[in-house]
């Protein structure tokens, strides 16, 4: 195990309460108020809010160029989002406490990758070391509220019995949370928060290609919200 300062040691774990426990939970409670695609859109709140918050915190200026750039991705992704198919047909709609949810998600996350980022360039702790605290730190505030749920451990356990949901699980559990917080992580160390951010937040950008791969048809609007993100992302590179 790598020696590094016990702040660090705190940081981090603290980040994933924030970022993962609360966040997560926050977001998935949008989910079900407001639909994937609202709830999504909430999300593109995530990589302004962390740039503004390093900006007022940590000193971190950005560019013209890379607010531009920011600006335009998150532009791109809004619209990929808001031209994807409509929301569950008879779903209800509990659009307070969805928009409630949704920002409390969006702030959660920005401040987790903002702790993040501070220990991860004011040490030499390296990205997987700091995905394993942060995880640790999500999950363990995650264990402790599940009393809160009252549900009981077989009740819990219940749908991993069933091989096929086990092994989605697993498959996702290993791209989405593993990878996915390690390669934040990594961009988190080496470039500015808001700039990492909003890289991780390009994953509906992701999805045509696959949707087209599947045989579904995606509108011109979906192409060129997703050329301008790109183009946003091209803008941030540069700067």
């Amino acid at each position: 195990m790598p020696e590094f300062s016990p702040w660090v040691f705190g940081l981090l774990p603290l980040s994933g309460i924030i970022g993962i426990g609360i966040g997560d939970t926050a977001f998935f409670t949008t989910l079900n108020c407001l639909g994937p695609r609202r709830a999504l859109l909430l999300e593109t709140l995530a990589p302004p809010l962390t740039a503004l918050i390093a900006f007022i915190f940590l000193g971190e200026r950005l560019s013209p160029t890379a607010w531009g750039g920011i600006f335009l991705t998150v532009l791109g992704i809004a619209w990929v989002i808001t031209e994807r198919a409509a929301e569950t047909v008879g779903m209800p709609l509990r659009l307070t406490r969805g928009l409630v949810f949704g920002s409390i998600a969006a702030l959660s996350q920005s401040t987790g990758a903002i702790l993040s980022h501070l220990a991860l360039t004011q040490s030499g702790i390296s990205p997987l070391w700091s995905t394993l605290l942060r995880i640790v730190g999500g999950v363990g505030v995650l264990v402790l509220a599940l009393p809160i749920q009252r549900l009981s451990p077989a009740a819990l356990l219940k749908p991993l019995q069933s091989r096929r949901v086990l092994g989605i699980i697993m498959v996702a559990t290993f791209f989405g949370t593993y990878l996915g917080i390690w390669l934040q992580q990594t961009a988190l160390k080496f470039t500015a928060a808001g700039i990492a951010q909003t890289l991780t937040s390009t994953s509906p950008l992701f999805v045509l290609p696959i949707a087209i791969a599947m045989g579904d048809r995606v509108s011109w609007r979906a192409i060129l919200g997703a050329l301008v993100a790109i183009f946003g992302v091209a803008m941030l590179f540069l700067a």
